[in-house]
C-alpha cells in the first residue's frame, strides 16, 4: 500500500547552466544575469514542456540568501513573471539554507496531497556571483548558527566540514580518506564534462586524482582539505512541476513524460546544537530511512542517486547515510569506482555539486530535475543505462552542517 493517499507525479524538468569561475563564458568584471533572468529561463524551459501552462495552480519559491547577495526580499512575488496565466495565483517563498530547493519539493507534493493544487510549479534560483568570496562566505555562514561565526573559521562551512575531514580521517586513517576525497572529486568532474550546463564542463586538467590529492595548506585555506574539496560560488535556477494524475491530463503531458514521487522523508535538527559524531549524517540518514519506509524501498532498489555534496567529504558520508556504503568504507567505495556512472550506484551523475555547479536556493530542485531525466532517458551523454532494472532515482538534500535534511525518491512510470 502506497504512503501517499493518490498518486503524485513530478514532469517538465530544466536547469540553467550554472554560472560561475570554470565557465569559460563567465567574467567576474562584466554585468551578470540577476535572478529574474534565471527565474525566467528556468520557469519557461519548464513550461514548454507542456501544453497548458494555465493549469498550473501555483508556485513554491526558492532561494536561500537575496536578500543579502540582491538586496531583494519576496520570493514569492516573482512566480507570476513566468507567465501571464501566474498572476494572482498563489505561491509560497522557501528558504532552508542549501536546502531551500529541497524543502520546496516537498511544499509542492503537500499541497498536491491536501487536494488544495493539482499542479505545482517549484522554481529554485540563486545569484552568488555579485559579491567578493569573503562577503559571500560571511553570507553563507548563516546556514549555520550565525552567533557561532565569531569562534569558527574565516571561511565558516569550508572550516566546519575540515573537522568533519579531521575527525573521519583519525578514525578510518588520514590516506584513506585523502584518496577517497580525491577520487570524489575526479568522478565530478569527469560527470560534468558530460553535462553542458555543468560548472566544470570546461575544465581540462588530465590528471583530476593527483590534483584531488592536493595536500591541505592551512596557511591559505582549511586544515584538513583543499579548495577541489569544495562546490563553487555558483548562479543558476531551475524548475520543475509537480501534479496530480488529473494535474498531469489538465497540463496535457503524457504519463510517459513524468516520474512517480514514491516516497520522501523530511528531518530537522537543532541548530544551535553541535553535531554529536562529526563522522556520521544523523539527521540526513533519518530522513533517509523514511524515504527509504515511506516507499518500501531498500538501498538495493535504488538505480541512480545524487547527494548534497557541498564538499567532497559531505559526498562520502551521504553515501554511508544513505546505506550504500558501511560506516568507515566510503573512501574505498568511491575510489573503487562503485559510484561511477559505471558502477553499483551511479551518483551525481550531471556533476553533483562539486562538478555541476551549488546555485544554493536551485540545488534541491536540480537534483530532482536530474532524476526526472535519467528515469525519462533524456539526461543526454551523462544517461545511465539499465535502469529499466532499478526503476528508482533517490536525492538527498542539505541545509546546514547536516540539520536540514529531504530525500525523495521517484519511480520511472510503468508503461
Amino acid at each position: 500500500m502506497s504512503f501517499f493517499r493518490k498518486k503524485i507525479y513530478a514532469t517538465a524538468g530544466y536547469y540553467t547552466t550554472a554560472m560561475g569561475m570554470g565557465r569559460k563564458e563567465f567574467n567576474p568584471k562584466s554585468q551578470r544575469p540577476g535572478i529574474e533572468q534565471y527565474i525566467l529561463e528556468a520557469g519557461k524551459g519548464s513550461l514548454g514542456q507542456i501544453a497548458h501552462p494555465e493549469a498550473v495552480d501555483e508556485g513554491v519559491m526558492s532561494n536561500f540568501m537575496m536578500a543579502r547577495y540582491n538586496h531583494q526580499g519576496n520570493r514569492p512575488g516573482f512566480f507570476p513573471m513566468i507567465h501571464p496565466s501566474f498572476r494572482l495565483k498563489p505561491s509560497t517563498g522557501v528558504e532552508g539554507a542549501c536546502d531551500s530547493g529541497g524543502l520546496a519539493l516537498t511544499v509542492a507534493v503537500k499541497s498536491v496531497l491536501s487536494d488544495m493544487a493539482e499542479a505545482v510549479m517549484v522554481v529554485g534560483f540563486e545569484v552568488q556571483t555579485s559579491v567578493k568570496a569573503v562577503y559571500g562566505a560571511d553570507f553563507l555562514a548563516g546556514a549555520g548558527y550565525y552567533k557561532d561565526r565569531k569562534h569558527g573559521h574565516a571561511h565558516f562551512f569550508p572550516g566546519q566540514f575540515s573537522d568533519r575531514t579531521a575527525a573521519y580521517a583519525n578514525a578510518f586513517g588520514t590516506q584513506r580518506m585523502m584518496e577517497g576525497k580525491a577520487a570524489w572529486y575526479k568522478q565530478a568532474i569527469e560527470n560534468a564534462r558530460c553535462n553542458p550546463k555543468a560548472q566544470e564542463y570546461h575544465n581540462s586538467i588530465e590528471d583530476l586524482f593527483a590534483v584531488g590529492m592536493t595536500p591541505p595548506n592551512p596557511k591559505l585555506f582549511c586544515s584538513d582539505f583543499n579548495l577541489f574539496d569544495c562546490s563553487k560560488v555558483s548562479d543558476g535556477g531551475a524548475a520543475i512541476i509537480f501534479a496530480s494524475e488529473e494535474g498531469l491530463k489538465r497540463l496535457g503531458v503524457a504519463i510517459k513524460n513524468a516520474v512517480e514521487v514514491v516516497g520522501y522523508g523530511q528531518s530537522e535538527d537543532d541548530i544551535t546544537s553541535p553535531q554529536p559524531d562529526k563522522t556520521k549524517m544523523v539527521t540526513a540518514k533519518h530522513a533517509i530511512d523514511l524515504a527509504y519506509k515511506r516507499s518500501g524501498l531498500l538501498p538495493k532498489d535504488i538505480g541512480v542517486l545524487e547527494v548534497h555534496d557541498c564538499f567532497s567529504t559531505a559526498g562520502l558520508l551521504m553515501l554511508e547515510a544513505a546505506g550504500f556504503a558501511k560506516y568507515g568504507e566510503a573512501a574505498d567505495f568511491v575510489k573503487e569506482g562503485k559510484s561511477a556512472r559505471t558502477g553499483t550506484i551511479p551518483t551525481n551523475t550531471s556533476g553533483g555539486l562539486i562538478g555541476y555547479g551549488h546555485p544554493v536556493g536551485a540545488t534541491g530542485v536540480r537534483q530532482a530535475v536530474d532524476l526526472f531525466l535519467q528515469l525519462t532517458g533524456r539526461a543526454g551523454d551523462f544517461q545511465v543505462p539499465g535502469l529499466s532494472d532499478k526503476p528508482y532515482g533517490m536525492l538527498v538534500s542539505m541545509g546546514g552542517n547536516d540539520i536540514t535534511l529531504v530525500s525523495m525518491i521517484f519511480k520511472k512510470v510503468d508503461l
